[in-house]
C-alpha cells in the first residue's frame, strides 16, 4: 500500500476495503471492543457485543470508516448475518450492495428482522400475567 492510499483511504474503494468474503470476518461474539482512535474519535469508543445496538451502531461504524484488518478484526460474521435485516437500512446503498454481494448477504436481507424486545423488560414467560 502506498503512501497515498494510507493518507487517502476513499482512493481505495469500496472492493478495497471489504473483506472478499465472510469467513474472512473474525470479530469476537462477546466481550467489550474499543475502537481504535482512526474509527472513533473521543467519545464512544467502546462497545459491548452481547448489547444488540451497541453492536449495529459499531458494526456500522466499521463498516462505513474501517479498513479490511478492521472488518476482519470487529465483525462477526455470525452477528452480521443476524443483525443484518436491521442494519443494512442504514447504510449508504453502494455500500449496501457491495456488502450484499462480496459478503453473501443478500439472501439474510429478505429475511424479516428480529423483533426488537420491549421496553418495559422482560418477557413474563408463558402462563403468568403480564
Amino acid at each position: 500500500m502506498s503512501l497515498t492510499d494510507l493518507l487517502w483511504p476513499g482512493r481505495i474503494g469500496l472492493a478495497g476495503r471489504l473483506p472478499a468474503r465472510l469467513e474472512e470476518l473474525h470479530g469476537p461474539e462477546r466481550g467489550v471492543i474499543v475502537l481504535p482512535r482512526h474509527l472513533a474519535w473521543p467519545g464512544m469508543r467502546e462497545f459491548d457485543v452481547a448489547d444488540d445496538r451497541l453492536r449495529r451502531s459499531m458494526y456500522g461504524i466499521v463498516l462505513t470508516q474501517g479498513r479490511r484488518n478492521d472488518l476482519a478484526r470487529f465483525v462477526n460474521p455470525r452477528l452480521l448475518m443476524q443483525d443484518w435485516p436491521l442494519l443494512r437500512s442504514s447504510l449508504d446503498p453502494r455500500l449496501r450492495r457491495w456488502c450484499e454481494r462480496r459478503l453473501a448477504l443478500r439472501g439474510v436481507a429478505a429475511q424479516p428482522a428480529p423483533a426488537e424486545p420491549a421496553a418495559g423488560g422482560a418477557n413474563p414467560g408463558p402462563g403468568r400475567p403480564e
